[in-house]
């Protein structure tokens, strides 16, 4: 099975003959489904254009993978040519060990082995595919040199990807030190997640803030819930036990993070410096005899480090008193004629190289160039020091490629790529390393070698890690990873570190997410890793946004930190681990769970004693306030201050706490003398804030019990004090503060001062940047201009700022909230500019609910922008959202949603001024039988109204009656006196409309019989005049009876003298005046109705002429004279 893709510009494919070319141009290609995709796109490196590419040949090749696309794109391959020979269908593995000569050798150089067919070969390292050399030994003669990899047939090849990855111990435990997470570190993150404020400064009492669920909606660990009884005996215990630690040290040694097993490191090597005056180098025949000594050693020491280096503190680190290039580049041309002379090829090699690398610095290339040459010159075929014979190639091979020497690359770049890829221990790090090892990568690709490509990549990630560029290892990081998931060994512990240092370059790039996923991936592969626990968890934090709450997703790593074993740091570590596990529980409304970690944090730091100690007593009475376990926390800071073991401060904190717990259980006198004792402790302190807190506490306490202008006095006091503090010092409590100053006055009807607390409040937690403090006050401001003193602008503006920390804390649910309440806030300003932006903030809420899965929340944002459209006028859409909300209803099964979707969607056109006739299907054909069906007799009484109204309108009133016929009987049933009223008068009003005059005077009567008496509202009046023309109308012209329409006129004109309605006064007595003259033929009371009505005309200046009485009767058909006989 194939699937067809396309491509534009140049790409890679590979054809049928498992070599790769490159395609330009947009072309259609198949995909083969039946082969793994990191081995289908395996090929070699012919990239020869296919401009003259047949049809059916373009169809066979495939696409290569995105990565290999990516890699495959080096600007210029200088062996490209010189590899295009046959290329094997088969994955090419990685060979080591032993290997036989299949054909005699005659090397052309002492760095090239000369053998004869059948001796054995040992490799070194590892011999690479795709590569024309690797490194070996000739078992027999001990020479160690190039060997060409055509000549020679390896006994074994390597199965396991991770001998071939890391080729010595000290890669292999690259990842592992690279990312290492020391004891300091450790210590700081749970500093930082541990440490509240509630231990050292005072509490804000915010008791209508913290409620939270109760304890049998929490999940409490199995073996740790202690009862209240418990937790005080286990604090006495504690107290015991610090007072008879405080001559102890506070923290035992320990040997770190990683504890003893991880073996001792072995001490640093101090490299050799060599003082040469640069003024008197010459005369200096001893340091610098000394110099090309230590140049001389045949084999690689670690003081050789810093001069195989890059970096210029490297070499000036060796030769002290240098810090110009040109004075060093001078010292060493005349060590290296010193050397030449004494033939010290090792120091003359190495001193050649050096050369060669300052020159590079400076752009000489051509001058570095023949540098390196002499190097190679000088080594003469010894590879005794591997790490320079290595960096000698590279360097010379990186100054071929950046002159574009073919014929030299050709030579030097297959030698340095085999030395590179196949040998552990080089220097790595530089530029041109990584230019050579992308080569390699490419050489990899083409030979179909996975081994080879993740060899390639782990030293091209290595290089970029080192040279302090961890965003370039990126691609290489995922495909090494990617790889070992196809091939490696599933128990392999390196992709734990790699993974978490993939996570740390996904936090720098801002890809939190993405970071995430890598933690986890990591926790699941640790096992019982203190190490790794802490560092995931330090890069969840790093990811998370700057909130005042802990991120929920450190929770699991926090706990497998407390899994792992505890030894050296681990147990006194495990003490932060118990105390940031409560915070965050806590933070998260789980104050159960935070309980039981406290009680356990406090256990585990009994031993260190001190404030410490005392501390952790003190949340852990304050978790149970939030608890709402009052006695529990007066209880344990009792205990607490009967030990003696708090300093003054601590003090005042416990009995501001106390006096909080008193004040909620309505313990009011000793409430109030637990303040003032937290008071003199911040006097005597000289604490401003936590003065500013007690005073606002008394405040909350006044109120309690009543007394508002004695809180309000509190509140300002308390206020005075904070506005005095820097603003850094206030925290959220400043905010609060004013919140609550800010209520009061609205409650006392002192609407203009709350706004000013409610504003200022809102600009001290902007100064501050405190989010939870800009929500509370956005969300108080947004509630007073909507309902207090409403302003729909302000009410848009302050939604749009609570909008924008809603995405600032990344809370999704809040947001969509939002966006729906900003599109009503729109909508309801009526204009058309307001209506595309009430558009645009519902499509934004769609997503955000199809992001939640709240269906019942999508379905009515679908049918928000299909009403928007509706008002818009853009009809072609109207009906596609309205179909997909009824679809995404449907979709749920919950009928009550279905019934709500389709009653809302007939309501679009039932309000809306066209196509109103649409609405019929809905309430009819879809609403209808659902409310039946639910047995929901209020929907269907709303539907069957909604119907009779509608079909009176289309000219279908016979099919109306049905429908208000229903609404009756449900209005009955429901007991909805209301609703029967409505449903009589529209009776009333389809048998009118039917021609049907008894009927509809019966059932306007009926409506008239349930209203209220006597009438309380002007509204039921104009009720009453307006039934009672109808009816006299009906009489009159229907049923052809003036005596009762007259009766109904007189009745209609009572309603309207007690209403006052001239207007309608007017009317009447022109209608009275009209029957009395012409039918009942009374004139007397013909002309006193005429008089009235001419006076309430001359009142409201309307001419005479529009009172002939004649007029009145132009509708009565009835009345016209029949044709002559």
């Amino acid at each position: 099975m194939t699937t067809l893709c396309r491509f534009e510009g140049p790409f890679f494919v590979l054809c049928p003959d498992h070599h790769v070319k490159v395609m330009n141009g947009l072309q259609p290609l198949r995909q083969a489904s039946g082969l793994p995709r990191a081995e289908a796109a395996l090929a070699v490196d012919s990239l020869a254009p296919s401009h003259n590419t047949s049809s059916e040949e373009r169809t066979a090749v495939e696409p290569l993978i995105p990565f290999h696309q990516w890699a495959l794109r080096v600007p210029w391959d200088p062996i490209n040519d010189s590899m295009g020979g046959p290329v094997t269908p088969d994955i090419q593995p990685m060979a080591m060990g032993l290997a036989s000569a299949v054909a005699d050798c005659q090397g052309s150089g002492p760095e090239e082995m000369t053998f004869r067919s059948g001796d054995h070969i040992e490799i070194l390292g590892a011999q690479v595919p795709g590569l024309p050399w690797c490194l070996g030994r000739h078992v027999a003669s001990g020479q160690v040199a190039f060997v060409q990899t055509s000549l020679i047939s390896a006994q074994g090849q390597v199965s396991d990807l991770e001998n071939v990855i890391f080729l010595n111990e000290e890669e292999r435990s690259f990842f592992s030190s690279e990312g290492r997470f020391s004891e300091e570190d450790a210590r700081q993150l749970l500093r930082r997640t541990s440490s509240t404020d509630v231990c050292t400064v005072y509490s804000l009492d915010t008791e209508e803030a913290e409620m939270q669920q109760q304890e049998e909606h929490e999940m409490p660990p199995p073996c740790l819930h202690p009862e209240p009884r418990e937790t005080l005996q286990m604090v006495k215990n504690v107290l015991e036990r610090c007072k008879s630690c405080r001559g102890c040290p506070k923290e035992p040694g320990s040997p770190g993070v990683h504890g003893a097993s991880g073996g001792a490191s072995s001490p640093d090597t101090k490299e050799p410096s060599f003082r040469l005056d640069p003024g008197d180098a010459r005369a200096d025949l001893e340091a610098l005899g000394s110099l090309l000594q230590f140049l001389d050693k045949p084999g690689f020491e670690a003081g050789f480090q810093g001069l195989y280096g890059l970096s210029p503190p490297g070499l000036h680190g060796v030769f002290g008193g240098f810090t110009d290039d040109e004075e060093l580049a001078r010292l060493l041309a005349e060590a290296r004629g010193v050397a030449k002379k004494a033939g010290l090829p090792m120091a003359l090699a190495r001193l050649c190289f050096l050369l060669g690398r300052l020159c590079v610095r400076r752009l000489k290339l051509s001058q570095a160039r023949v540098y390196f040459e002499e190097a190679l010159g000088a080594l003469g075929g010894r590879f005794g020091d591997l790490v320079l014979v290595a960096a000698v190639y590279t360097s010379l091979a990186a100054v071929h490629l950046r002159q574009k020497n073919r014929e030299k690359c050709a030579q030097v770049v297959p030698k340095a790529l085999a030395l590179l890829l196949g040998t552990p221990g080089h220097v790595g790090g530089s530029e041109a390393e990584s230019g050579l090892l992308k080569l390699g990568l490419r050489r990899a690709i083409g030979a179909r070698s996975p081994q080879a490509e993740a060899r390639a990549c782990f030293l091209l990630a290595k290089n970029h890690a080192r040279d302090k560029r961890p965003e370039e290892a990126l691609p290489y990081l995922e495909r090494l990873l990617q790889l070992h998931g196809a091939l490696g060994a599933p128990g392999a512990s390196w992709p734990v570190d790699c993974y978490l240092l993939l996570a740390d370059v996904y936090s720098r790039k801002c890809l939190p997410h993405l970071a995430l996923s890598c933690v986890k991936v990591a926790s699941r592969r640790a096992r019982g890793s203190l190490d790794s626990a802490l560092r995931s968890a330090a890069l969840v934090l790093r990811g998370s946004p700057q909130l005042p709450r802990l991120p929920a997703q450190l929770a699991p790593y926090l706990l497998q930190a407390l899994a792992s074993p505890a030894s050296g740091a681990g147990q006194v570590l495990r003490g932060p681990i118990y105390a940031s596990l409560a915070r965050l529980h806590s933070q998260h409304g789980q104050q159960g769970r935070a309980i039981t970690f406290m009680t356990r944090a406090a256990e585990m730091d009994a031993q260190i004693g001190g404030r410490t100690v005392v501390d952790r007593l003190v949340a852990l009475a304050w978790l149970h306030v939030l608890h709402r376990q009052i006695p529990a926390a007066l209880d344990i800071l009792e205990s607490v201050l009967e030990a003696a073991v708090a300093a003054l401060d601590q003090e005042g904190v416990i009995a501001n706490m106390a006096a909080i717990g008193l004040k909620r259980m309505r313990r009011t006198q000793q409430a109030a003398e637990g303040y003032y004792r937290a008071l003199r402790v911040a006097r005597r302190l000289g604490h401003q804030r936590n003065k500013a807190v007690v005073l606002a506490n008394f405040g909350t306490l006044c109120l309690q019990t009543g007394a508002g202008r004695l809180a309000q006095h509190y509140f300002l006091e308390s206020v005075k004090l904070f506005s005095r503090l820097p603003s850094g010092e206030c925290g959220p409590d400043f905010t609060q503060v004013l919140l609550r100053l800010g209520h009061l006055c609205t409650r006392r009807a002192l609407t203009r001062q709350g706004k000013c607390y409610y504003e200022w409040a809102f600009l001290v937690a902007v100064e501050t940047d405190h989010l939870e403090s800009q929500l509370h006050a956005v969300q108080r401001l947004c509630h007073f201009y909507s309902t207090v003193m409403p302003s729909e602008a302000q009410c848009v503006v302050y939604h749009e700022f609570q909008l924008s920390l809603a995405r600032r804390v990344a809370d999704k649910v809040l947001e969509g909230q939002l966006l729906e309440a900003i599109s009503q806030l729109y909508l309801s300003l009526g204009t058309e500019r307001a209506y595309k932006s009430a558009l645009d903030y519902t499509k934004c809420s769609l997503g955000i609910f199809i992001d939640l899965q709240k269906k019942d929340k999508e379905a009515h944002a679908w049918l928000q922008a299909g009403k928007i459209y509706y008002i818009l006028q853009q009809n072609e859409l109207v009906d596609l959202y309205i179909q997909v909300a009824q679809n995404v209803a449907l979709y749920t099964g919950d009928p009550k949603l279905g019934l709500q979707l389709f009653e809302a969607a007939g309501d679009i056109f039932f309000n809306g001024t066209w196509e109103r006739e649409k609405a019929v299907s809905f309430y009819r054909d879809r609403a209808l039988p659902l409310a039946v069906n639910t047995g929901s007799q209020e929907a269907e009484l709303r539907l069957c109204n909604k119907l009779a109204a509608l079909l009176a309108e289309t000219e279908a009133p016979q099919e109306g009656l049905e429908f208000a016929h229903t609404a009756l009987a449900l209005s009955i049933t429901l007991g909805d006196r209301l609703n029967e009223r409505v449903a009589y008068h529209r009776l009333a009003a389809l048998h009118q409309q039917l021609g049907h005059g008894e009927l509809a005077e019966h059932f306007y009567l009926k409506a008239l019989s349930l209203c209220t008496s006597p009438l309380e509202f002007d509204e039921e009046t104009l009720y009453y005049v307006k039934v009672y023309l109808v009816l006299g109308d009906i009489i009159f012209y229907d049923l052809k009876d003036p005596l009762d329409a007259a009766g109904y006129y007189q009745l209609a004109l009572a309603a309207a003298v007690d209403l006052g309605n001239k207007k309608a006064q007017m009317k009447i007595y022109t209608r009275l005046a009209a029957i009395y003259h012409n039918f009942l033929l009374d004139r007397e009371k013909s002309l006193f109705f005429y008089q009235k009505a001419r006076t309430f005309a001359t009142e409201l200046n309307i001419r005479r002429g529009h009172l002939a009485p004649g007029r009145c009767c132009g509708r009565a058909a009835w009345l016209v004279p029949g044709p002559p006989s």
